[in-house]
């Protein structure tokens, strides 16, 4: 009788006070998605392979469940072991990632654009920053304060991405071929908008480190 009150009685609790979700686990798993599509993006730019774009546009259908999973999950949260706007603006911001991976090959096919060495080493930035971020996001529920490294890795990574954009775009720019330019640079963007949203997302975590550590 007595584990039978002390069973009631937890229910009644669950129910006042429901159990927090694992948030931090849930952002790791949502970043090592992201990180599987951005190794599709790089393995398409590497081979040409349409076989791999379908892959990819199939692992965003799966990131984009696990996005809505945990914007479901924060909605309903009774409490958040970090501010609630952290972990909504973290979510997003891998989602867009995702989305822009997405964007650049299925447009790179619309235009029949074939990859080029730009475009390789940007999704190759893109692949490093966010190894760092899944990284960093797994640390946070065992020693927050070190992952603050690997937001500045991810940041890094941005950066070099824009680099090559920079250095990209008056290469592109010589000749006539006019169409050509404007297509290639319209995939270019679509990387480094990427690229920029992975930056977002390392400020993210670099702000949840500051605020649990």
């Amino acid at each position: 009788m007595p584990n039978a009150s002390k069973t009631l009685l937890a229910r009644i609790l669950d129910r006042v006070f429901p159990k927090v979700p694992d948030f931090f686990h849930m952002l790791t798993e949502q970043t090592i998605k992201v990180a599987h599509t951005v190794n599709l993006l790089v393995e398409f730019m590497e081979q040409n392979d349409p076989l791999v774009a379908r892959a990819l546009k199939q692992n965003v259908h799966e990131a984009d469940l696990i996005k809505v999973r945990n914007l479901h999950e924060l909605n309903d949260a009774f409490s958040t072991p970090i501010d609630r706007e952290d972990i909504y603006r973290a979510i997003i911001a891998l989602d867009e990632i995702v989305m822009y991976c997405k964007t650049t090959v299925h447009e790179m096919d619309v235009l029949g654009v074939a990859p080029d060495k730009f475009m390789r080493d940007i999704s190759h930035c893109i692949k490093e920053g966010v190894d760092a971020l899944a990284v960093g996001f797994a640390k946070l529920g065992t020693a927050p304060a070190t992952a603050a490294v690997n937001a500045d890795e991810a940041r890094k990574a941005e950066r070099h991405a824009e680099k090559l954009y920079r250095v990209a775009l008056p290469n592109l720019f010589e000749g006539t071929d006019y169409i050509n330019m404007f297509k290639r640079r319209e995939i270019y963007r679509h990387l480094t908008n990427a690229a920029e949203n992975m930056a977002l997302c390392a400020n993210r975590l670099h702000d949840i480190v500051v605020k649990i550590s």
